[in-house]
């Protein structure tokens, strides 16, 4: 709801402005150690990564309040959004996109934490919940982009719009796809975004759909 969403914009806003703000039955402010408001942009960032991870991934429909908090809070807030992307290009290399290669010397371990998955006592984690926990990052990335705070001024350009999902997919059409992965994150991705994306490109748009059908989805036979 709005109002809650409201709530919550308003408390994280207060903390990163050095107000004083109620949590965990404490009154905290970033003011109260000199690293503390770099400490606040940085954990707060992994927080909202962390929710595409997790609460997209599993709810869906989650994507939506999520980044229009997060992109407000990146429009007030820069920093929080250069971390944003640290975070997500970390714990998900597609979204840059970009598909780490294996390199002489490197673990197949390693390795498969560069790829993005987790792995407990050399054991990688199933296939299944690697796609949905990625599928849920790029859904609240393709949320933010085209989303902007509805209670703020909204004077000056999105900081991060929809010309950043267009580069994405353009430069995603650009790899050579993965099995099971490039189409978990393509479909991901335009089923959250697509309707704005084609507004915003519309005969652009359509001739990128038609490359994906005649000609990239072809490729992963």
């Amino acid at each position: 709801a709005g109002s809650q969403l409201r709530v919550v914009f308003d408390k994280i806003n207060n903390l990163l402005s050095g107000k004083s703000v109620q949590s965990g039955g404490r009154t905290v402010s970033v003011t109260q150690h000199p690293q503390g408001l770099d400490f606040v942009y940085y954990k707060l960032a992994e927080k909202f990564v962390d929710q595409g991870e997790e609460e997209i991934a599993s709810h869906h429909d989650a994507a939506f309040p999520i980044a229009v908090v997060a992109s407000g809070i990146w429009e007030i807030h820069p920093r929080v959004g250069d971390l944003f992307l640290a975070h997500l290009h970390k714990k998900c290399p597609y979204s840059v996109p970009f598909y780490p290669a294996w390199k002489e010397g490197t673990s197949m371990e390693e390795y498969q934490r560069m790829l993005g998955y987790q792995v407990k006592d050399s054991k990688m984690e199933e296939e299944d919940h690697f796609l949905k926990r990625m599928s849920g990052m790029i859904r609240l990335y393709a949320a933010i982009i085209q989303l902007r705070w509805p209670y703020g001024n909204k004077q000056g350009t999105h900081p991060h719009g929809l010309n950043y999902g267009w580069r994405w997919l353009s430069q995603m059409l650009n790899l050579e796809p993965l099995a099971d992965v490039t189409a978990t994150l393509l479909y991901a991705f335009l089923e959250v975004c697509g309707n704005a994306l084609m507004k915003q490109y519309q005969d652009q748009f359509w001739k990128m759909m038609l490359l994906i059908r005649e000609d990239y989805c072809p490729r992963y036979d």
